[in-house]
């Protein structure tokens, strides 16, 4: 595809995921393009394009979305601004790959999935996660039976928050900081992925034990009930630096172990248990937002879904402030009736 119809992208928010990550999923795909750079400082945004080779940098997302040559925008800006964000570019015919979490609350979230709906723009949510080659096999194994009966599951994704990221997400509730919906959130999406089911309540308890502030949470566990039965244990923070992440399946017939997997990285074991034995899983990894660009291109062209659709955004969003509540109040939150 020529440069003069290649398919043009414009990146809202200057973001670190966006210098490095997003930046070359996007130019990975054939005839596709960043072209424009939004921040609400202009000096950021300038300071984005010059580093990164973007031709165009504002700091007005109606500039942005008004931009003929941006057919889709990334959107990464904090989570308060996502709603605004994602209905100035539907109502502009843009299709939108958003950050996740979409919003911060259900109602807002939902009406951004209408809102792309009625302008007949694709919207896909950036759970990277379920793109993991480690997780596509975890998903392949349990749909074949590997284990069964899926009785529990247990996620460990306790990291340590870099010094750089240590900003909004531990001080600003107003953008939606803290633990839950920061990593939380991709560990609902991530065990919807797998088992293909949906949770249906939870209990937790929450810590701020020595990063987070103005009442965030920098620790939680949180246990989630999914439909069936089967119980899923959660432990995330920003605060160990030498715990490693892991996911485990549990059934009735074997066991799966993924080692090193809740990364942005394509690294990552799997190892399956059972009557025959206990041996390594192979897998090929691929990069991960490479895959799920991929896959947006795909469908923004009608050719099947992305990764994660809006709806999965909305559904991933739902268990995660079920979490925030049940660490609040101590009481086992039911999650959505409506989207359960």
């Amino acid at each position: 595809m020529s440069a003069t119809n290649a398919i043009g992208w414009g990146f809202i928010g200057a973001s670190t995921i966006a210098a490095q990550h997003m930046l070359g999923a996007v130019r990975a795909q054939r005839g596709h393009e960043v072209v424009a750079v939004c921040s609400g400082s202009l000096e950021r945004a300038r300071a984005f394009a010059e580093a990164h080779g973007v031709a165009r940098a504002v700091d007005s997302l109606e500039a942005l979305v008004a931009d003929p040559a941006v057919h889709a925008v990334y959107i990464s800006s904090t989570n308060e601004k996502h709603l605004q964000q994602v209905l100035t570019a539907a109502a502009a015919g843009k299709h939108i790959l958003c950050e996740k979490p979409l919003a911060l609350r259900l109602g807002e979230a939902r009406s951004m999935v209408r809102a792309c709906e009625e302008a007949g723009v694709t919207l896909a949510t950036n759970h990277h996660l379920r793109n993991a080659a480690t997780h596509r096999k975890m998903r392949e194994l349990v749909r074949a039976g590997a284990v069964g009966r899926v009785l529990f599951a247990r996620v460990f994704h306790a990291v340590y928050l870099p010094a750089h990221l240590q900003t909004w997400r531990i001080d600003r509730p107003e953008a939606g900081g803290g633990v839950i919906l920061d990593i939380a959130v991709h560990d609902a999406d991530t065990l919807r992925f797998i088992l293909d089911a949906e949770p249906v309540d939870v209990v937790g308890m929450s810590q701020s034990a020595s990063m987070a502030r103005e009442g965030l949470q920098d620790g939680v566990m949180a246990v989630l009930r999914f439909e069936g039965g089967a119980l899923a244990q959660l432990h995330d923070a920003f605060t160990t630096p030498h715990a490693g992440t892991g996911l485990e399946i549990h059934g009735d017939a074997g066991s799966i172990f993924g080692r090193d997997v809740m990364t942005q990285r394509a690294i990552g074991e799997v190892r399956l248990r059972n009557a025959q034995g206990d041996h390594v899983v192979a897998v090929e990894h691929a990069d991960l937002y490479e895959r799920g660009v991929a896959a947006f291109c795909a469908a923004m062209c009608g050719e099947g879904e992305p990764a994660a659709t809006g709806m999965d955004g909305v559904r991933s969003l739902a268990v995660a402030l079920a979490i925030e509540e049940a660490c609040r109040t101590g009481a086992r939150v039911r999650i959505d009736a409506a989207l359960a």
